[in-house]
C-alpha cells in the first residue's frame, strides 16, 4: 500500500473508466472543505450549495460517457448532526448522476466492512480514506492487492443490497 497525494487522488476521481464506488462507514467527518457549510446549516442559514458544482459536474461528464458513480453511506440512528446535513445536501448530487444510499448500521451486522472508509476505482484499484477520530482526513492509501479489490467489492456490494436508495431514505 502507497499513500497518495490529493492530487493524485483528485485525478482518480476523473480519470477512472468505467466505475466508482465509494463507502462510507463514519457517523462524522470534519473535512475542511465541508465544516464551514455544515456550520451554516446548523446556524440555519442559507448555502446555495454552489461549493458542490464542481463535483455535480465531474459526475454528469462521467454518466454522459457511461460511467458509474455510487456512495453507500453506513449510518447510524438517529442520525447525527453530520448526516442530517449530509442527507440535506445530496440532492445536487443524485440529481447530477451519482447513485447515493443510505444503510442504517444495524442491517449490516452480518456485513464483513473493511476498517476504513474507500474508493473502488474499475474494479482494479483501491485507496483506503484515513481520518483522525475529529474526522479530519489524515491520508489515502492505494491498494492494487486483489485481496484488497475482492474484500472491498464484497463489502460494497453486500452493503449496497441493503441499502435505501437516496429518494426514499427518511432520515430518523
Amino acid at each position: 500500500m502507497t499513500s497518495i497525494s490529493d492530487d493524485e487522488f483528485e485525478h482518480l476521481l476523473t480519470a477512472f473508466d468505467t466505475s466508482s464506488i465509494h463507502l462510507e462507514t463514519r457517523d462524522a467527518y470534519g473535512t475542511e472543505i465541508e465544516l464551514p457549510h455544515m456550520a451554516q446549516w446548523a446556524a440555519g442559514e442559507h448555502d446555495d450549495l454552489e461549493w458542490l458544482q464542481g463535483w455535480c459536474s465531474t459526475v454528469r461528464e462521467h454518466v454522459a460517457a457511461g460511467r458509474t458513480v455510487r456512495r453507500a453511506r453506513i449510518l447510524s440512528e438517529p442520525l447525527s448532526d453530520y448526516q442530517r446535513w449530509s442527507h440535506s445536501i445530496a440532492h445536487p448530487m443524485v440529481a447530477a448522476g451519482e447513485d447515493i444510499r443510505w444503510v442504517p448500521r444495524r442491517r449490516t451486522s452480518s456485513v464483513l466492512i473493511p476498517g476504513n472508509d474507500f474508493y473502488l476505482f474499475d474494479d482494479r484499484l483501491v485507496v483506503f480514506l484515513h481520518y483522525s477520530g475529529n474526522g479530519l482526513g489524515v491520508d489515502k492509501v492505494a491498494s492494487t492487492a486483489p485481496g484488497d479489490i475482492e474484500r472491498c467489492r464484497r463489502a460494497f456490494d453486500e452493503v449496497w443490497q441493503l441499502a435505501i436508495p437516496h429518494g426514499e431514505y427518511k432520515p430518523v
